[in-house]
């Protein structure tokens, strides 16, 4: 099983990459959030639990994401492997993340980042904004938030992995087929 965390800032094209590259190696996709949506439309004990703590305004602890990500490992004994998009967030959910995969047999076999410039960045969102319909991606201090957002909390993520030496930097500007390609090297260097 081959198990992949694709990192990177909004607007770096995560959400296009992980569809080239699902399409390609056959992998399942985990997005935490499709996880959690899911639970909670089904109303399982999970998803009601984690409404109920999202109406309050809290957020779901970590234990509640993992069971769900156990739930989504076991519901797929098939798979070739995992795509995770999203989580791991923090280095406790790194870590709680690599000890459900080692109770399966598995592991994170690779973290790849996408490396794109701030200024790149917001230039894409402002663009994305356009036609997008999300709000979040029509306000210029509202993107730069989010980006400086994501760099706290992801560094500590990546270096919890560089640590294990399964990180690896992608840069994430150029067409979508030359960053694709640049991805697919790294992941045929580990299969």
């Amino acid at each position: 099983m081959f198990n992949l965390i694709l990192f990177g800032p909004p607007g770096s094209g995560k959400g296009t990459q992980s569809e080239k590259l699902i399409a390609r190696y056959g992998l399942k996709h985990l997005s935490t959030g499709d996880i959690l949506r899911s639970e909670i439309a089904a109303q399982t004990p999970l998803g009601l639990a984690a409404k109920s703590l999202m109406d309050k305004g809290q957020l779901v602890p970590d234990e509640v994401v993992i069971e769900m990500i156990n739930v989504a490992l076991e519901n797929n004994p098939q798979a070739k492997g995992f795509l995770f998009d999203g989580f791991p967030r923090t280095t406790a959910q790194a870590e709680a993340l690599d000890k459900l995969l080692a109770s399966k047999n598995s592991a994170i076999n690779v973290v790849l980042a996408l490396q794109v410039g701030k200024e790149e960045l917001v230039v894409r969102l402002l663009n994305r904004g356009k036609t997008s319909g999300r709000s979040d991606d029509t306000n210029e201090a509202v993107i730069r938030s989010r980006i400086e957002e994501y760099e706290k909390k992801t560094m500590a993520v990546a270096d919890y992995y560089r640590q294990y030496n399964k990180v690896e930097l992608v840069k994430g500007e150029g067409t979508i087929d030359e960053i694709f390609a640049a991805l697919s090297s790294e992941i045929d260097k580990r299969m």
